[in-house]
């Protein structure tokens, strides 16, 4: 059975930082693409960032510059290290493993960004 298990959410200032993890089990994580996802209230969910298993990276063009998604496949783990935050970027959170149709998703985590 799959499992993701986000962990890192919280309030935070505006400019300030947070990393975000997300722990993998169930799955040959290595070969999976992992990715991030928000949704913030009113809105729909939408692609943050994301991981191929070979490392290639893509990101929402809101984010470019400000968050670095990473991954270590010995730790089964992915992370979203997220920069000079935004009010805009408060959301929940979730985590993604993608293998061709197989999905699933994490029960995420809430980012508050807010002075």
């Amino acid at each position: 059975q799959v499992q993701l298990v986000e962990s890192g959410g919280g309030l935070v200032q505006p400019g300030g930082s947070l990393r975000l993890s997300c722990a993998a089990s169930g799955i040959i994580f290595s070969i999976y693409t992992m990715g991030w996802y928000r949704q913030a209230p009113g809105k729909q969910r939408e692609l943050v960032a994301a991981i191929t298993g070979g490392g290639s990276t893509n990101y929402a063009d809101s984010v470019k510059g400000r968050f670095t998604i990473s991954r270590d496949n010995a730790k089964n783990t992915v992370y979203l290290q997220m920069n000079s935050l935004k009010p805009e970027d408060t959301a929940v959170y979730y985590c993604n493993a993608k293998y061709r149709v197989a999905t699933s998703w994490g029960q995420g985590t809430q980012v508050t960004v807010s002075s």
